[in-house]
């Protein structure tokens, strides 16, 4: 019981130092007085931080006294997976959202201690201290993570299966949910500038420094859960449409408007009702996908089950997009711009059509996501929207994102002349027809792919200009330093980033060769030019699981794909790929059956192994691992955009 009351009590401080801390920012405002609410945020964070950390002492010593560790503990899991067991449940996983959420509220209050006394802080503190405590009340009552376990028990049920079977789990979640938790200050900051009516000041650009670190985090989490779903769920894809990705990515394209919409707003003064409609559109996604995946109304292997904070969380949601609309209705008309976009070709213009193309995808994305809902609640019956639905619209949307990105990096403000843009555009856009020769001469025939590479090398030549641009200009002041604080510097590196991305997508879904092959011990094949031999079965007996391995050889490279049954939960069965991985190509193993009929009972077992031949799914995937490293050059280039800026005016 003891846990449970310290768990409970350092939840109550929580709770109780994001209130005082509200009412504390709202007395000063009131009295026009310098505010103290950040010793209140402190508590609060030491409150979220002390609950979590009595958590994981629970997870890590398999206290099955609370019953979330007996019902995802067991003293056979690894410590690993022990400690990511709190985020592996509905109750545990808002302890991360609140100590993420306290946590980011401390340091913008921290980083902003100089400006303490200004009415846009005190009123963002207010915003940022009501989504914590929004949180930890719900943990004070409908997912309360510090129930006592009446029964007295000694094992556990463990994690599930697909939690204890890549360490991904460890960092995927949390930059997950850093994303997420992320966009609050922005939202906060935007609802602070309508309620003050102070949007002509510096406070646009600090939406966008915080915004630029949630994306980056966020960014780099859908990429690590695709390559998680990669390595685990054993069909040798990476994004399925499922509605708990498109969760996660709506937000993500939002803020992608947001993030380039709003360089227009700081130089020429444009779009200012458009952004704050975006910061806040952006923090509502959040919502909404937390009340997806938490309420148990979306069927997916990413969800969580079924709970009773549906009807909360879609009630906060209202409440965000009702404030928020108030408030742009109340200020509109004050906000608007007394200009507009000079040309359509202008770089105002392009960042306008960037913007288009990303609200009306994420517009698709939802409508993709909750018309299955919506029919359900209004026939009684059940329909999907699958894959087809959303590749139509995110084929020829990728080629118009990648010929911006080859465009707008190089025109100019208010006007478009042609002969600058191509002097500006001549060398990268010979590269690029060099390169789509070479492809016709080596016999790459598909249209995707020749696009594809064309305008990557046009987006990447933009990029790597802009970039030496930079690199010139710091060379000439005799400092490399300045190259970092450069504006455009992260930018442009997450450009290439989503350059190398883009290639990998397009090269592995469309050269990927997909085939069954049924081979006895011994025997070997040859599967799109990788020579696949099967020499064996291996048995692993162990606390955590049992696994039926198969020794396979991939051109000299061993691989184990596997049936693994894990301990805990019923006996939970998955299949366990082996992925032989390089820069040019995956091979993408998996262990389909016993036998050429795909049936394991025709199965001989000698001396506890089986005997015979064996069913292997066999995927060869060109250039995939260009995606995962796309995506880690998104994260580095959105990190130093975020450092940059704060070093830079900083200094200034």
């Amino acid at each position: 019981m003891i846990v449970t009351w310290l768990g409970r009590a350092a939840l109550y401080v929580c709770f109780v130092g994001a209130v005082g801390g509200v009412i504390e920012q709202a007395r000063a405002l009131r009295a026009h007085r310098t505010s103290h609410v950040r010793w209140w945020a402190l508590g609060a964070l030491g409150g979220i931080a002390a609950a979590v950390g009595v958590m994981e002492f629970a997870l890590v010593t398999h206290n099955f006294a609370l019953a979330y560790v007996a019902e995802n503990n067991a003293t056979f899991t690894p410590l690993l997976y022990s400690i990511t067991g709190l985020w592996s449940a509905l109750e545990g996983s808002l302890m991360l959202w609140v100590l993420l959420q306290s946590a980011i509220t401390f340091g913008v209050l921290l980083y902003y201690r100089r400006d303490r006394d200004s009415p846009v802080v005190g009123w963002a503190a207010i915003v940022l201290l009501c989504v914590g405590a929004f949180f930890t009340f719900l943990m004070m009552g409908p997912a309360d993570p510090f129930i006592h376990n009446a029964a007295h028990v000694l094992q556990g049920a463990g994690p599930n299966a697909l939690l204890q079977d890549n360490p991904l789990v460890a960092v995927h979640p949390p930059l997950l949910y850093l994303g997420f938790v992320g966009f609050s200050v922005p939202f906060a900051f935007a609802i602070a500038m309508l309620v003050t009516g102070r949007v002509h000041e510096r406070w646009p650009l600090e939406q966008r420094r915080w915004t630029v670190l949630a994306w980056g985090s966020l960014s780099l989490g859908i990429v690590l859960g695709a390559w998680w779903s990669y390595q685990v769920l054993g069909w040798g894809g990476f994004w399925g449409w499922d509605p708990v990705e498109n969760a996660a990515l709506l937000p993500w394209l939002t803020a992608t408007a947001y993030i380039h919409s709003v360089i227009v707003q700081d130089r020429r003064g444009l779009f200012r009702v458009w952004n704050l409609s975006l910061a806040i559109a952006t923090f509502a996604l959040t919502i909404l996908g937390t009340f997806f995946t938490r309420s148990g109304v979306l069927v997916s292997v990413h969800a969580f089950s079924s709970s009773t904070l549906g009807p909360i969380l879609i009630g906060f949601f209202f409440v965000v997009v009702v404030v928020g609309a108030s408030l742009l209705a109340w200020r509109g008309d004050r906000l608007r711009a007394p200009v507009g976009v000079d040309h359509p070709l202008s770089r105002e213009g392009l960042f306008v059509a960037n913007n288009i193309l990303f609200v009306g995808f994420a517009i698709v994305v939802l409508l993709g996501t909750v018309f299955p809902l919506l029919y359900q609640a209004i026939n009684g019956t059940q329909v999907t929207v699958g894959t087809p639905y959303f590749a139509t619209v995110a084929a020829p949307l990728s080629v118009l994102l990648l010929v911006l990105m080859a465009i707008a990096p190089l025109v100019s403000w208010r006007s478009a002349d042609a002969k600058v843009l191509w002097a500006r555009t001549r060398v990268s856009a010979w590269t690029a027809i060099l390169s789509v020769v070479v492809l016709l001469v080596a016999g790459v025939r598909r249209p995707a792919e020749v696009i594809a590479v064309f305008l990557a090398v046009l987006a990447a030549g933009a990029a790597l200009r802009t970039l030496r641009g930079s690199l010139v200009a710091a060379l000439r002041r005799g400092s490399w330093r300045s190259v970092l604080r450069a504006p455009s510097t992260g930018g442009m590196i997450v450009h290439l980033g989503v350059v190398v991305l883009a290639l990998g997508i397009v090269t592995s879904t469309t050269y990927v060769t997909r085939s069954e092959v049924t081979l006895a011990t011994g025997q070997r094949t040859v599967v799109d030019g990788q020579l696949v031999s099967f020499d064996g079965f291996h048995n692993i007996n162990d606390a955590l699981k049992s696994a039926t391995q198969l020794k396979v050889s991939v051109d000299g490279h061993q691989l184990r794909p596997a049936i693994t049954t894990f301990n805990g939960r019923g006996g939970t069965t998955v299949g366990t790929p082996a992925i032989d991985s390089n820069l040019a190509r995956d091979v993408y193993v998996t262990f389909d059956a016993v036998g050429g009929t795909g049936n394991t009972s025709g199965a001989q077992v000698q001396s506890g192994l089986p005997t015979g031949s064996v069913v292997l799914g066999v995927t060869v995937e060109p250039l995939l691992a260009w995606l995962w490293l796309g995506g880690i050059v998104i994260g580095l280039g959105s990190a130093l955009s975020f450092f940059r800026r704060r070093y830079s005016e900083d200094v200034t």
